[in-house]
């Protein structure tokens, strides 16, 4: 019995659909994964079997080999938990295999059989949509995330049996009312404003200037005269996001692990302390690419605070202030 899944595989903020496909028999019992996974994704296939058993739900006691197509394609982080987990179930009969034809999978599971949240989701589910898909499941934590993708039907579970009574077509269990605690920052916490500011004209018309002509700018003077203060209120006085800078901007920040809970219309504000590393400050990994400070500031402000205890480091940004891109290469990206 064969059967297959679809999760996505990211690369930066660009994501690729993955087919999860699952054949069981032919050797000594044992799962196996192909498809060049990464350690954490190696790993899936002791935290699958153990959140199954944990569940009460069938698993193919034979040899079953997972194989995540494209093969050539190097696979990062845990996300594709679930999808294992559903193409696995679904060649030993657990529910009927072609209702994993039309919907994505994503969220990392625990040996109790929880499904925990991960980074990436926004920019997982826009590759999605943008590959047809329309339905995706995640973690309930994050369903509020990825329902800010147009066309996209959200599910969002808590348990990995709840993924099997969806893919059943059960409906899931009644959840009790999420507290505010539970919804992530709240969307009125105070932000610096320029308004706030008493004084300081001079550098109050700086601002407006630079913030007109999206200009860089450079604060000089004493220890305590309020530099790093005005810099922290440019933000309040920029134009909010359209919807595509909003959507880039939160998927930026999604896939740094940053909770969402709703689109960012606010530009950002990113002031990395003078120690950040290079890697730190422009992005990048060995495997799994994070966004550096310079790309949590996008369509926002880069505050570099007591700029010339960077050093040498700045020279990593000059390219990327010139051309507006930053780009990381590695060996296999």
């Amino acid at each position: 019995m064969r059967a297959s899944a679809w999760s996505v595989a990211l690369t930066g903020i660009d994501g690729v659909p993955v087919e999860v496909e699952a054949a069981k028999g032919g050797g000594i019992p044992r799962t196996m994964l192909v498809g060049l996974p990464d350690k954490a994704l190696n790993e899936a296939k002791e935290r699958v079997r153990a959140a199954v058993k944990a569940c009460d739900l069938p698993w193919p006691p034979q040899l079953v080999t997972f194989n995540l197509s494209p093969a050539s394609l190097p696979k990062t982080g845990s996300h594709f938990d679930v999808a294992i987990a559903a193409a696995g179930m679904a060649a030993e009969r657990a529910f009927p295999a072609h209702r994993l034809r039309d919907v994505v999978l994503i969220g990392e599971l625990s040996l109790d059989g929880r499904v925990r949240r991960g980074p990436g989701v926004l920019p997982a589910v826009l590759a999605a949509a943008k590959a047809g898909f329309t339905r995706v499941v995640v973690p309930y934590e994050q369903e509020a995330e990825a329902a800010l993708v147009p066309g996209i039907q959200a599910t969002g579970v808590d348990r990995l049996d709840e993924v099997v009574a969806f893919l059943k077509g059960k409906p899931l269990p009644q959840r009790a009312p999420r507290s505010a605690a539970d919804e992530g920052p709240d969307a009125s916490a105070y932000r610096p404003d320029l308004a706030e500011v008493v004084g300081h004209e001079e550098g109050r018309f700086v601002l407006e200037v630079a913030a007109a002509g999206r200009h860089h700018l450079y604060l000089y003077g004493a220890p305590g005269v309020g530099k790093s203060m005005l810099a922290s209120r440019l933000p309040s006085i920029l134009p909010e996001l359209d919807d595509a800078e909003a959507v880039e901007v939160s998927a930026i920040h999604s896939l740094a692990g940053i909770p969402l809970d709703g689109l960012i219309r606010q530009p950002p504000f990113a002031d990395p302390h003078h120690s950040v590393t290079p890697a730190a400050l422009v992005g990048g990994g060995s495997a799994q690419f994070k966004p550096g400070a310079i790309s949590l500031a996008h369509n926002g402000v880069l505050f570099l605070d007591e700029c010339p205890e960077f050093g040498p480091k700045l020279d990593a940004l000059r390219t990327p202030l010139e051309c507006g891109w930053i780009t990381i290469n590695r060996a296999r990206y």
